[in-house]
């Protein structure tokens, strides 16, 4: 098994799970053409994961990316960046922005 593990990506877990859900078990170029149509935002940062963990997966294993599959994938909580946003009368606001952990197994 080989994979590919992505860290503190600024991004919803729900979000990213919705796109996860779709490609989990699947191929991989049936998995590329895939998140290349589907329009959210976190389909990006997985097609990276996907494409690196083929690109380990020949390098290390020596295997043909035609017959890879996603065994597994899956999204983490990560940690929450908070920042104070200030606001009217001295008063702050806090910002809570979300990351989360992808790992893509092949």
């Amino acid at each position: 098994q080989v994979y590919a593990l992505g860290q503190h990506i600024s991004m919803s877990v729900n979000k990213a799970r919705r796109v996860i859900d779709q490609i989990r078990g699947r191929s991989y170029e049936e998995t590329l053409m895939i998140l290349e149509l589907m329009p959210y935002r976190a389909c990006y940062p997985i097609f990276k994961l996907v494409y690196s963990a083929a690109a380990n997966a020949s390098s290390n294993m020596d295997s043909n990316e035609s017959n890879l599959v996603i065994c597994k994938a899956e999204v983490n909580e990560g940690t929450t960046v908070k920042k104070l946003k200030p606001r009217a009368r001295g008063r702050s606001y806090p910002i809570k922005r979300p990351t989360c952990h992808i790992t893509i197994v092949v």
